[in-house]
């Protein structure tokens, strides 16, 4: 202490001092010429004339503030923490916000424990939620459910500093128990709690919001969350790989800039691949200056937005006291990172990370052992036709929400098959945490599969096996593969697998480096197309089909899923 109060009066050189740069304001929102002086990885000062054992000359740079992510699921990336924070630092990111809720879904207390350890002396601090919805629904089949006692367990021991995502808003808004016992234990821990409600409005939205839950990242069109602004909501503005909302979104900002008090921008679920292509939170900058956003105003919705939302008073704007995490930018609109300081420590020099360490003890977290799964043989996959019509997933590019189809079936011997002229695939999950052998079949359109089939372990938020595919048996070549590995993502066509990516922690993450899971990404995206298929990150459109409480249609081991309908639905339609 008393050699930060030294080195702020000028008394002592700080250990760091960046000189000649702009440095932004994300208080008063303007650009400030000054030195920045840091000291035992905290600023010391902002002004003038610091002296430092260090010096940097930013020579006009524009220096802003650690950039933060509101809401990030580390498992979609397929990275283990030290990966994902090694591909995110060099874009100006020094602290997420993760909610582990799929790696507890595929392994329970562990997979939270093991993401704690895990994210120990990395570039880039990782802060997780208690995963509130395990299972989001009772309509998922997780590998064990975690009550309101394990959301207890997981404050006292320290891994997680807020409530991830309230998911199952039924339960909470029609008062089970259950639900609000969760909400009580994280009351008593006095955290921020995180919400998902997508198209909820009027009194059921009320009724949500009187649990205290205090941010949504569901939102896709103006006046959801315009609504959601009005009722006192923290609109966290998803853009993720497959779901992208800012460009839906900014017009609010546009309308009023003062929204920008209650908004932040965050990320959700985003691959490797993306990383590599398009950036993280850097990214959102670029798209929101493009976009007619004021650059300050975008620059906090990355920064003291979600910093003053999660009561992380120690970060997310330059000031005295608070955390040395520094980025050097050209300017705000093309926002190229040059350095990267993290507690005062540079991590990143020329846009390429310089220090990173893998995570204290991860290794020691014993992890659960997949269950042994048989797949499905060819003949059980048929479906014997029952009626005139049947349901069918809808889905549009570009949107989480899916419709539910009515359509004439293709009927071939008796048994309701593919129908690819008509983008109409077949679509099967396959319990893999406990071993029961129960299997779903369904139908889904606007995958665009002519043949062939796509298959993954990463399906929300159970992570049971999915397949999509347009014959019976590629469907039934993939799912062999995924249970022969025990999780991944796999291509396959008739009986020869075409293309694999293994995701030996869970079924969910690599041990391969960012890199190289870009590069096995974009290899097995080459080989989707090659079966038609056209959307944009596929393997990220097929996961979301099955989680149950985002409407309309789903499917997961138990069936079609329709949420807004009460739960269970049929396939055929009299």
């Amino acid at each position: 202490m008393s050699h930060l109060l030294d080195a702020a009066r000028g008394d002592r050189p700080a250990d760091l001092v960046i000189k000649n740069a702009r440095v932004a304001n994300v208080f008063t929102l303007e650009y400030e010429d000054a030195s920045v002086a840091v000291c035992g990885g905290k600023i010391a000062g902002v002004g003038k004339d610091y002296e430092g054992l260090e010096t940097v000359d930013a020579e006009g740079a524009v220096l802003v503030p650690g950039m933060i992510d509101g809401h990030v699921h580390i498992e979609s990336t397929m990275l283990a923490p030290a990966a994902f924070a090694a591909a995110v630092a060099p874009h100006g990111t020094t602290a997420v916000m993760a909610d582990p809720h799929e790696i507890a879904n595929a392994l329970g207390m562990a997979g939270v424990e093991y993401m704690y350890h895990a994210s120990f002396g990395l570039p880039v601090d990782i802060l997780l939620g208690a995963p509130s919805c395990v299972p989001a629904s009772r309509f998922e089949t997780p590998y064990e459910e975690l009550d309101m006692t394990a959301i207890q367990e997981m404050f006292e021991n320290g891994w997680c500093q807020h409530l991830g995502e309230m998911m199952d808003f039924p339960a909470l808004i029609g008062g089970d128990p259950a639900a609000w016992g969760k909400i009580a234990a994280s009351n008593a821990a006095k955290v921020p709690m995180t919400g998902h409600v997508p198209g909820v409005s009027g009194k059921a939205l009320n009724a949500y919001l009187t649990s205290g839950v205090s941010s949504d990242h569901e939102s896709s069109v103006l006046e959801e969350a315009r609504e959601k602004l009005r009722r006192g909501m923290w609109l966290m503005i998803r853009e993720g790989a497959s779901f992208p909302n800012l460009r839906a979104l900014l017009p609010l900002l546009r309308e009023n800039p003062l929204y920008f008090a209650r908004c932040m921008a965050v990320t959700d679920d985003i691959t490797a691949l993306y990383i590599k292509e398009i950036g993280h939170m850097d990214a959102k900058v670029r798209i929101m200056v493009q976009e007619g956003i004021d650059p300050l105003i975008a620059l906090r919705l990355v920064t003291l937005s979600p910093a003053e939302y999660f009561r992380l008073w120690d970060r997310g704007a330059i000031a005295p006291g608070r955390r040395a995490d520094l980025v050097l930018v050209d300017n705000l609109r093309d926002f190229k990172v040059r350095h990267v300081w993290k507690d005062g420590r540079q991590t990143v020099r020329d846009g390429t990370l310089v220090q990173g360490e893998a995570g204290r003890d991860a290794a020691s977290v014993p992890l659960p052992r997949a269950a042994h799964v048989t797949p499905p043989a060819v003949e059980q996959l048929r479906v014997p036709a029952q009626g005139p019509m049947i349901n069918v997933i809808g889905v549009g590019e570009g949107e989480i929400m899916t419709r539910t189809l009515v359509k004439a079936p293709r009927v071939e011997d008796g048994y309701v098959v593919a129908d690819p002229d008509r983008d109409i695939a077949k679509i099967v999950v396959l319990e893999r945490h406990r071993g029961t052998g129960r299997f779903a079949v369904g139908f889904v359109s606007g995958l665009g599969i002519k043949r062939g089939a796509l298959a993954s372990s990463v399906a929300h938020d159970a992570h049971n096996f999915v397949v999509a595919g347009a014959d019976d048996r590629s469907i039934a070549t993939a799912l062999a593969c995924l249970c022969g590995t025990g999780g991944g993502l796999a291509v396959a066509e008739g009986s020869v697998v075409k293309s694999v990516l293994p995701l030996p922690i869970g079924g969910l993450m690599t041990n391969l480096g960012a890199e190289e899971t870009a590069d096995a990404l974009a290899e097995l995206e080459i080989c989707t197309s090659e079966l038609g298929v056209t959307i944009p990150h596929p393997c990220m459109v097929l996961s979301f089909l099955c989680l149950s409480v985002i409407p309309e249609l789903r499917i997961t081991d138990q069936g079609y899923v329709d949420i807004t309908k009460g739960g269970i639905q049929p396939l055929f339609v009299k």
